[in-house]
């Protein structure tokens, strides 16, 4: 569906940033006096894990950082720093996962849910149903009424979120994945914002089992080479609440079992080898798209059960944008489809709890 409506206008839009990096991020005062109805949370919980303290392990050889790496429980949170320390490279390429503690504040934290809340009035206002080809997907809330549950290329309605993702703090997750690594805010999905919540009529409480290595053949006719998702999270998600689930070190797995191993989104099961990936609100996460990983459905019910979280793309293959004008292509069809009808299930089932 085509819309009159104006998209955020961006350098990158028109030309492959190297690093699209802002200087100078969205004030965290920003929010202040504004009508949101997201308030920011504490700025620490009572079970909050701490980063491992690194002050002693800054120069640590590449040998003795792999040692300490295999060491460490898979839980640790580490502290973002100007750098990609040893030990955190070192744990990253042995786990293909890792988990910056609070790199986004609690005001960013409640600023973007604003500003996703804002995109998400817009879409369903203009009758927008995708955004540079990629389907959005709206679920039906506990009120009966729309309720967002993917939306890709999340900041092309949005200058803050544009400016809060090229952020110069993420300019060390950029140069991990790679010098000529660019933020892709209009590659790929864009950057994607997701709601997982358990109701009658969700259409996402959960997402089973895969690996990204479908999407990129889809995208690029070949099987990926190292694929990074970054994400950051946006509420408390304890083992107890479901959440995001991998399977360590099948990022190195073969091209047959990044593929074939499982089925692609249709298995849901607990593996004995799955970890859970413990988040606190503005958390990141970075994680090797090709080990499988999954989203576990929550064991409660209504707005205990919401999980929401942001994938942010850095993209090192060719430069490939998409616009308002970009058509929808087979792999999101397909999945669309899929979704579509999902949607009539659940709605059915949310008419059906109503009675």
């Amino acid at each position: 569906m085509t819309t009159t409506a104006t998209p955020v206008t961006t350098a990158q839009a028109t030309t492959p940033s190297l690093s699209a990096l802002d200087p100078h991020p969205p004030a965290a005062s920003a929010i202040a006096g504004s009508s949101s109805k997201h308030l920011p949370g504490p700025q620490v919980f009572e079970d909050e894990a701490p980063p491992l303290d690194e002050s002693d392990l800054l120069t640590l050889p590449p040998v003795d950082a792999r040692k300490l790496a295999s060491e460490l429980p898979l839980g640790t949170r580490f502290q973002l720093r100007d750098i990609i320390t040893p030990v955190q490279y070192a744990f990253l390429q042995l786990n293909g996962c890792i988990v910056f503690a609070r790199v986004a504040t609690p005001e960013e934290v409640a600023r973007v849910l604003d500003e996703v809340d804002q995109v998400e009035a817009k879409l369903l206002r203009e009758g927008i149903e995708t955004v540079c080809g990629v389907p959005v997907w709206f679920g039906t809330g506990a009120d009966g009424k729309p309720f967002l549950q993917r939306m890709g290329f999340s900041s092309f309605y949005s200058e803050w979120l544009e400016a809060f993702v090229t952020d110069a703090r993420f300019e060390p997750i950029r140069r991990l994945i790679g010098e000529d690594a660019r933020i892709g805010t209009r590659e790929k999905d864009g950057v994607v914002f997701n709601r997982y919540i358990n109701l009658p009529g969700s259409l996402r409480p959960d997402l089973g089992w895969h690996t990204d290595a479908l999407r990129d053949v889809f995208y690029n006719r070949e099987m990926p080479g190292p694929m990074l998702n970054v994400g950051l999270h946006f509420d408390r998600i304890r083992p107890s609440d479901g959440g995001l689930r991998v399977i360590p070190r099948t990022h190195t797995q073969s091209a047959l079992d990044t593929v074939f191993h499982k089925v692609h989104f249709v298995s849901n099961d607990d593996d004995p080898r799955e970890v859970m990936i413990e988040t606190w609100p503005g958390d990141l996460t970075v994680h090797d798209g090709r080990m499988w990983h999954r989203v576990k459905g929550s064991p409660y019910d209504g707005a205990r059960s919401l999980r929401r979280s942001m994938y942010v793309p850095y993209v090192v293959d060719s430069y490939q944008p998409k616009d308002a004008g970009t058509a929808t292509n087979a792999y999101m069809k397909v999945f669309d489809g899929i979704m579509k009808v999902r949607g009539a299930v659940a709605k059915r089932r949310q008419q059906q709890a109503r009675r």
